[in-house]
């Protein structure tokens, strides 16, 4: 799909500069390669985003929502419709409850947990070190050493494909093991504004301790330096893709500038250059050996559009 002039001129009066036209999105995206989108918008209202979004389901245009990149890959032929990425970054206390915490979509992990520790409500320390937003920590349900962000959700604020504000309390969603299934909508025809947390109180030192501790033991499990999307595999029940893609002798393996790391057997890094046809087709080779060799088929947890 091509924006025609009038709808890039309709889309600039609806967002103002907060969108960009035939966007490269490797410089989106944490495994820095990828094609290009024909627009990225980031609004930063409620308002904005509904307008848009009703503008675009009019038109017949097509949009997905996206975080900040880091479990994205967009094709090198690119998407021919709207991202959008919302800017919302702001926490603040629940109105009834002081355990909870409201934190919008557009908010980086960190900062959560920034807030949460100055707040005293301690449950998501096992988070630290995970880059990302909360909402593609919503969407891909993360979690680390045990724990799992769905344990703490509470309430989800979406715009739905209308424009209309739609809002799911627990019990309305499916977590699984990195993802989260939502029975009465489409992720890809919603926008998740915002997301509530309920959590316990803590002492601030100690929560800060733990966080601590967290970050030291995902340093200490050796990732690249090497443009990557973090784990590219879904471990598989009671085993870990790393564990598997070494096993079957793909350390160093590489298509083009994509390549197995040979620190952590479940990192394709972008080792110069690498092109989102080559990455994927490193990610299907190595789908296809370790099949072969164990009879598991490793599931990406990257989002390729």
């Amino acid at each position: 799909m091509v924006l025609s002039p009038g709808q890039q001129q309709d889309l600039r009066s609806l967002c103002g500069e907060r969108i960009g036209f035939d966007v490269d999105m490797a410089r989106h995206c944490t495994l820095r390669a990828g094609g290009r989108a024909a627009a990225l918008a980031e609004p930063d209202s409620v308002e904005q985003a509904s307008r848009l979004i009703r503008y675009l389901s009019g038109q017949d245009i097509a949009w997905r929502s996206i975080g900040r990149g880091s479990n994205l890959l967009v094709r090198d032929a690119g998407y021919p419709g709207v991202l959008i990425r919302f800017a919302g970054r702001g926490c603040r206390p629940g109105e009834t409850d002081p355990d909870q915490v409201k934190v919008e979509s557009g908010c980086m992990l960190a900062g959560l947990l920034g807030f949460c520790q100055r707040q005293g409500l301690t449950g998501l320390e096992f988070l630290a070190g995970i880059p990302g937003t909360v909402g593609g920590a919503v969407r891909m349900n993360a979690g680390a050493f045990g724990g799992e962000l769905s344990d703490y959700l509470s309430a989800l604020s979406f715009i739905g494909p209308e424009g209309e504000d739609i809002r799911l309390t627990a019990g309305q969603w499916q977590a699984g093991y990195r993802t989260m299934t939502l029975p009465s909508l489409d992720w890809g025809r919603v926008l998740l504004l915002e997301a509530t947390v309920t959590l316990s109180p803590g002492k601030t030192d100690e929560i800060m301790q733990r966080m601590d501790a967290y970050r030291q033991r995902r340093r200490a499990l050796r990732q690249p330096a090497l443009p990557s999307a973090g784990s590219f595999f879904k471990n598989p029940p009671g085993d870990f893709a790393g564990r598997l893609i070494e096993l079957t002798g793909l350390k160093g393996m590489r298509v083009g500038g994509a390549m197995v790391s040979g620190e952590h057997a479940n990192f394709i890094v972008n080792d110069g250059g690498a092109s989102a046809s080559e990455i994927i087709a490193l990610m299907e080779l190595v789908q296809e050996k370790v099949a072969a060799r164990t009879g598991i088929f490793l599931e990406p947890e990257v989002h390729i559009l």
